[in-house]
């Protein structure tokens, strides 16, 4: 059934409702078979083989109820989360708004999750050995009060010894703005502190660490990420999470608190991706994300820098098989320039 026809049925429902819904609508999908690998979209990053480059953000699972699933709707990887390591219930409702005419969300969720422990046990039931299934990410984050009290670092530590045998990679999420002082962390004292707690939390052979930023940096702060990055060995930088700026919006919900993803993000984030390129040139890799909506999008984002590319919002607006969309398209406008594998266009226009 087309995307178009039912959408006007999951719109009628308050956006965290029908977002839970679609959860629910997945989870009594059968487990697809493994997807295969797409000979010219299919590459190695952080020492990981994804089988084309576009992935699930993390938000979208946040709990690990079907990230396993996703390679069914062409995925090439999912990142699931944010998980702390207590369930904690986020902020109050309504938290979640659609701003259809701006073709975007703001959401203030702060962290909602039933807690590492319990997504531990439940990824643990269906997560085949680590590299032998799809490839699933996990998005860690610390708990509010911990935050509060500035022991923000132990629960990231917390988060890795917990969630590393599980995960293909796992994320440091910094940059949500949902939750009070936790963008602090991106300050270069604060992020040096941090990154080699993180690092020196990871077991032997465990799995390779990314570093998720907010879009909203200064030129002092992307040089100052891009150094520590480099210093501790993060293995790939996700450039970005949403924006508390707000753009000139249409939508009744403009003026909502949280942070803002979807059309009007693209602009931001390529340019911070493109920040981070120049900064950074190919010593790491990079995860573009933010806006992204469609194959020329994506492509854009992988000729600025992007070894991967990952979408959420979007799905609101285009449907749940949007990947398998880009995935498509990219091949045809590779095709278009004469180009056979997509690790020759990475950083291209840089």
């Amino acid at each position: 059934m087309s995307y178009r026809l039912i959408r006007p049925l999951f719109f009628a429902l308050d956006a965290e409702r029908a977002h839970n819904l679609s959860i629910a609508l997945l989870r009594m999908m059968p487990t697809p078979a493994p997807l295969t690998a797409d000979p010219m979209l299919a590459q190695t990053v952080a020492g990981i083989a994804f089988p084309n480059p576009v992935g699930l953000a993390a938000g979208y699972d946040k709990d690990g109820r079907v990230a396993h699933k996703m390679h069914g709707l062409g995925f090439g990887f999912a990142e699931l989360g944010t998980l702390t390591p207590l369930a904690q219930p986020g902020n109050p409702q309504p938290r979640l708004f659609r701003l259809v005419e701006d073709k975007a969300v703001i959401n203030r969720f702060g962290f909602n999750n039933g807690g590492q422990g319990a997504a531990a046990d439940r990824i643990a039931r269906y997560r085949r050995p680590v590299g032998e299934g799809p490839v699933i990410g996990i998005n860690i984050g610390a708990n509010k009060e911990a935050t509060a009290a500035g022991r923000a670092n132990a629960d990231y530590a917390t988060g890795v010894t917990c969630m590393a045998p599980l995960a293909d990679y796992l994320t440091v999420n910094i940059s949500s703005p949902n939750t009070p002082g936790l963008r602090a962390l991106q300050g270069r004292a604060a992020l040096d502190e941090l990154l080699g707690t993180v690092m020196a939390a990871r077991p032997e052979g465990g799995p390779p660490i990314f570093l998720k930023v907010a879009p909203d940096l200064e030129s002092a702060d992307i040089e100052d990420i891009a150094a520590a990055c480099i210093d501790h060995g993060i293995d790939a930088l996700i450039v970005s999470n949403t924006t508390i700026t707000r753009p000139a919006l249409r939508s009744a919900h403009a003026g909502e608190t949280g942070g803002l993803s979807g059309a009007p993000l693209t602009d931001l984030s390529l340019n911070r991706l493109r920040d981070f390129r120049r900064l950074l040139g190919d010593r790491l890799p990079l995860i573009g994300v933010g806006g992204i909506a469609n194959a020329e999008q994506a492509y854009a984002r992988i000729r600025a820098g992007a070894s991967l590319v990952q979408v959420y919002s979007a799905l609101v607006y285009e449907g749940p098989y949007l990947a398998r969309r880009i995935n498509d398209g990219l091949k045809a406008l590779m095709a278009r320039d004469g180009v056979r594998h997509i690790g020759e266009v990475v950083g291209i226009d840089a």
